[in-house]
């Protein structure tokens, strides 16, 4: 036996013994799995799916659309949105009631959420947000200063980690309208102070916007408590509502009836159904709301988020911590010799759900891994996101991934 293969079994050990003991191994059972996939670890851009979506979308079909028809709308559609907000904001967001609504994609909730924020502190021109922001965030305030006469002020961040509250510090003033940022790097998976982040901006006068898409459903948030203003997020990474899943956004209670909507659609007014002459928009919430809710697409979100609530996120939290510790003593031992580096926070308390790896060969890898159904993703400039789902990913599953990593390192030396 070679020291690699002493190696790998003590890993492999490792990796089972932790699976073993694992309180939540038994949620995995619950998802879906792929045929001839041994290792998915993209957790973080598109979630399993949930065998009980399986059910519950059939079943929705035929007895809620085919059999209630258009008084499904009456009966309970027009209030999932809600219901479905509230559900989430207390499984993982740290939310109270009437503070959170499922709606839209997250750009659009983005450009909403931005521009009611910036048109709540009028006479301030400047937005604050980082370089390494996920590009559609970025791509929104692109459009919003062009809109409104602002200017963008750009935080910087180190390559392997993130937006700091000292450098926010630096950067926000008087002028300062809005901050917009990700509570986790999508890029790093740097994890974000988001409490000590908002009290600066709040601290200059300004208003926060925090993009939680990679992080919601795995990492816990306390919106309430860090005194947040908005958030956004999307459905279909930690929180596993499927490709397209709409999206959700929070509005905390102090700034919802001043909330100027920017998409003014007949759902949000205070009368929808009076089809009266003039827009006057909903109390609390609602008024957030556009268009028609997307029904069937929050279906594989509800039992998600129900899921989420049953196991605890502070457990799911847990787990992911060991997940991405042993996912980094994988790395280090079986990638690191090979030139592999790390480009993720070292620190759990720093890091989210999924970690960064370079390597200039990783582009082509990552397409060959992908043939032989071991799924990361790759982002550019050269990395190898490992996104480790806590309630569906396994310790040897992620083992099984860093292994082959190796292998193609090995294959092209």
């Amino acid at each position: 036996m070679t020291e690699l293969d002493t190696l790998l079994d003590s890993l492999l050990e490792t990796a089972r013994k932790l699976d073993a003991a694992d309180p939540l191994a038994g949620f995995r059972d619950r998802f879906l799995e792929a045929d001839g996939v041994s290792a998915y670890l993209d957790g973080n851009s598109l979630g399993r799916p949930l065998r009980a979506t399986a059910v519950h979308l059939q079943d929705f079909v035929r007895e809620q659309w085919g059999g209630r028809l258009i008084r499904g709308w009456d009966e309970q559609w027009l209030e999932l949105p809600q219901r479905l907000g509230d559900q989430l904001g207390a499984a993982a967001l740290g939310a109270a009631p009437g503070q959170c609504i499922v709606a839209d994609s997250t750009t659009v909730l983005l450009y909403k959420l931005a521009r009611a924020a910036v048109a709540a502190r009028p006479g301030r021109t400047e937005i604050l947000l980082d370089a390494d922001n996920f590009p559609t965030d970025r791509y929104v305030m692109e459009g919003i200063a062009q809109e409104c006469g602002l200017t963008l002020r750009w935080v910087q961040a180190d390559y392997d980690g993130g937006v700091t509250a000292a450098a926010v510090a630096a950067a926000a003033g008087p002028q300062t309208a809005l901050a917009v940022f990700s509570h986790v790097a999508y890029r790093s998976g740097f994890l974000a102070d988001a409490g000590a982040i908002t009290k600066v901006v709040h601290d200059a006068g300004g208003l926060v916007l925090w993009d939680l898409c990679h992080s919601a459903g795995a990492v816990p948030a306390e919106l309430d408590a860090w005194g947040v203003d908005y958030a956004t997020g999307c459905s279909y990474k930690y929180l596993n509502g499927g490709p397209g899943a709409p999206a959700w956004a929070y509005v905390a209670t102090r700034h919802q009836e001043t909330f100027a909507q920017p998409i003014q659609g007949w759902l949000g007014s205070a009368d929808p159904f009076g089809m009266a002459q003039g827009y006057a928009p909903a109390p609390g919430i609602r008024r957030l709301v556009s268009g028609t809710p997307p029904v069937l697409g929050m279906l594989p979100l509800q039992d998600m988020v129900s899921l989420i609530a049953e196991a605890g996120i502070d457990a799911v939290r847990a787990k992911s911590v060991l997940l991405t510790e042993y996912a980094l003593r994988a790395v280090d031992a079986l990638l690191v010799p090979h030139g592999v580096v790390v480009a993720s926070p070292r620190g759990a308390q720093r890091r989210g759900s999924h970690i960064t790896i370079d390597h200039p060969a990783f582009k082509a890898i990552t397409a060959e891994l992908w043939k032989q159904g071991i799924i990361p993703d790759y982002r550019n400039p050269s990395g190898i996101r490992l996104g480790l789902s806590p309630l569906s990913t396994s310790f040897e599953e992620t083992f099984t991934g860093v292994a082959a990593v190796q292998a193609e390192l090995l294959r092209r030396r």
